[in-house]
């Protein structure tokens, strides 16, 4: 018996030896499958397309509002209750009509008064002429009796001073007359300003006042803005384009314009005027934002616009036809990291930051190479115009070549060059369909 149990503890000995080695390969074998499987070029599933021939049409957007190209604001030149206005909004006017007739009862007294005071001063005048005459009869017999010694030399001078202020009460008599006919000159102006009419054929976009209001007049400037009268058989879309884009636009540059009232037509135009200076929002403020005022003539007329309603311009800036073209979206920008060429003590005193110098982007795609498995080659390329769809490849491209489009996330991040792909374009079939 006392052989038997130093044989068993043997037994379970090997056993648990025997156990742990087994545990020990199998760990082994994990590490080395992990170790192995790390090794492996990461699988990249991504959407292709071929290289392509198109025309492309590089277009410049913009939003803004119609207008008419000739519109009038109907001012008061006067103060004064309007009495007269015989149109209403959106009534057509002639070149000549009646517009506003404005209540001027005191213009008219002070016509009157002045009227009255012409008349006066003109009388005056004749008076002085009387006058004049009268002292220059009186200095003729003072002179004739002067040479006769009958009278002294101070009555001779006492006779030219009486002459002289007979001229100059004419003189000034005259000068009333004229004062007094300018000031009734200016209040029959402004009497007739009581009385707005047309200058233009037209119809009234906006009524501002109604019968009996008074509005307000001013001399120098503008006085209150009654109505205005536009000519609506000539419209333009007045949009705003950003400073990055003003310098593609030229005149005479056709336009698709969409209009939100009327969502199923797109209005063709063109380009007539382009603003010199810039219109700026937020300013001095992160959101500032600088535009500029791009007018377009519309050219079709079959369409009835308002002014005041917004729009959508599409500027068409640059076209070309059968150029090598790819989806916009497979352009990515890639940084080039460059270490400094320096000695090796300089290069132990920088840090790992400053050992690489970052050069300008480069436009990159990635070409799907041929073979099992797929690889991506990264290809420089240079660019041309674009449309919302394609862009124009210059340099780097050949026709038929297939190159990467999608995923975005996969473009711009995750492949590299001699990335592992698999190609599958269904998914692109299937989320189109889905949308």
């Amino acid at each position: 018996m006392a052989d038997i149990k130093p044989t068993v503890k043997k037994k379970k000995k090997s056993k648990k030896v025997l156990l742990f080695s087994i545990l020990g390969v199998v760990v082994l074998l994990i590490i080395i499958a992990v170790v192995v499987s790390g090794k492996k070029d990461k699988l990249v599933t991504v959407q292709t397309e071929k290289v392509a021939k198109r025309n492309i049409t590089q277009v410049v957007s913009g939003t803004g509002t119609i207008n008419p190209e000739t519109k009038v604001d109907v001012s008061a030149e006067i103060s004064g209750e309007i009495v007269q206005l015989p149109f209403k909004e959106g009534d057509q006017v002639k070149k000549g009509d009646l517009l506003v007739k404005i209540k001027a009862e005191t213009y008219g007294a002070r016509i009157n008064q002045q009227q009255a005071g012409v008349q006066y001063s003109r009388t005056q005048v004749e008076v002085a002429e009387n006058n004049l005459k009268k002292a220059e009869l009186e200095l003729q017999r003072t002179e004739q009796l002067f040479q006769s010694g009958l009278v002294s030399q101070s009555d001779l001078d006492n006779a030219r001073i009486q002459y002289q202020v007979a001229q100059s009460n004419v003189k000034s008599s005259n000068a009333n007359v004229r004062q007094n006919l300018a000031l009734l000159q200016q209040s029959s102006q402004d009497l007739s300003k009581a009385t707005i009419r047309s200058n233009m054929d037209g119809i009234v976009t906006k009524l501002n006042n109604e019968i009996g209001e008074k509005v307000v007049g001013t001399q120098q400037m503008a006085g209150s803005v009654i109505m205005t009268v536009s000519d609506l058989s000539v419209m333009d879309a007045e949009i705003e384009v950003s400073e990055t884009d003003i310098t593609y636009v030229k005149l005479g540059d056709t336009a698709d314009v969409e209009v939100d009232a009327f969502p199923d037509r797109v209005i063709k135009g063109y380009v007539y005027e382009i603003s010199n200076s810039a219109k700026s929002k937020g300013t001095g403020t992160q959101e500032q934002v600088i535009n500029f005022i791009v007018k377009i003539r519309i050219i079709d007329t079959d369409i009835q616009l308002k002014p005041g309603m917004s729009c959508n311009a599409d500027i068409k800036v640059n076209s070309k036809s059968d150029v090598i073209t790819i989806p916009i979206q497979s352009v990515t920008a890639r940084e080039e990291e460059k270490k400094d060429e320096t000695n090796g003590e300089d290069v132990k005193r920088k840090s790992d930051e400053n050992l690489k110098k970052k050069e300008k982007p480069k436009e990159v795609v990635f070409i799907v190479e041929p073979g099992t498995p797929s690889k991506v080659k990264m290809v420089q390329v240079k660019t041309g115009i674009s449309d919302d769809k394609f862009i124009e490849v210059l340099e780097g491209l050949s026709p038929d070549q297939e190159i990467v489009k999608g995923p975005y996330k996969s473009i711009s991040k995750e492949l590299e060059e001699g990335s592992v792909v698999k190609v599958d374009n269904e998914v692109k079939k299937k989320t189109d369909k889905d949308e």
